[in-house]
């Protein structure tokens, strides 16, 4: 008997546990059964895959380019360097923006191909 007492407190606490989980929010679903299913809508998976990552980055350095064509490679360097000079925020920014070998590689090839 006590062996059944035992297993009934357990199911009550995950039934409560469950049941407050589900009062802070939840999202139903239909099983592949067709069974409707609430489940709580605590955790989310991020939906920023690896392919978003890569297509944002391969976009930022695009963009470097693109600036680095339309102001002139020294113009840029001497813009980023007085950037440089601000507070942490545009010290940052500086960091991310400064010349690299990828984005002098593009800038040189859109120049080529540009008229």
């Amino acid at each position: 008997m006590a062996y059944q007492d035992s297993d009934f407190d357990r199911r009550v606490q995950r039934l409560t546990r469950t049941h407050h989980k589900l009062s802070r929010g939840h999202a139903t679903y239909m099983r592949p059964d067709g069974l409707l299913v609430a489940a709580p809508a605590g955790r989310r998976r991020s939906r920023l895959s690896l392919q978003a990552i890569v297509l944002f980055v391969a976009a930022f350095f695009l963009f470097k380019a693109v600036l680095i064509v339309a102001v002139g490679g020294v113009t840029y360097d001497a813009r980023v360097d007085r950037l440089a000079q601000g507070n942490l925020a545009e010290g940052i920014g500086a960091w991310a923006m400064q010349s690299d070998p990828l984005s002098e590689r593009l800038a040189h090839e859109m120049k080529r191909l540009l008229p």
